[in-house]
């Protein structure tokens, strides 16, 4: 039910207009923020390491993402390489989610990092 909710129209738009307008109230404790994308710790972590990468703006899904985007598209990757740096991280993985695997109607970015007490389901290495 949460799933249909999140995905009224109305209801898009207001999250990706908050992102894009006054992501400075969002409760969170920014790991790094720039003028294009905003990072932060899960709020229900599933990894050892599981942070979210959100752009400032709105951006449904990595379809809708400007592949000539190339000011976003470059802070999004130093952004992510300053964050493994800083945590130290050995293997990770940057996924985005699309189509019914998107639960949170906004385009998000998930870096992770297994570790002994969460590893990766069977099958899903880091290879």
């Amino acid at each position: 039910m949460l799933r249909k909710f999140l995905r009224l129209r109305f209801i898009t738009f207001l999250i990706g207009w908050i992102f894009t307008h006054m992501s400075f109230a969002i409760p969170v404790k920014r790991l790094r923020e720039t003028s294009n994308l905003i990072a932060f710790q899960h709020p229900s972590p599933s990894y050892k390491v599981h942070l979210l990468l959100v752009p400032k703006r709105q951006v449904q899904t990595l379809a809708d993402l400007d592949p000539q985007d190339t000011v976003f598209l470059t802070d999004l990757y130093a952004t992510v390489q300053s964050l493994v740096k800083e945590f130290d991280l050995k293997a990770y993985r940057l996924i985005v989610n699309g189509g019914e695997y998107q639960d949170f109607p906004h385009l998000h970015f998930h870096l992770i990092s297994p570790s002994p007490l969460a590893p990766l389901p069977e099958g899903e290495g880091l290879g």
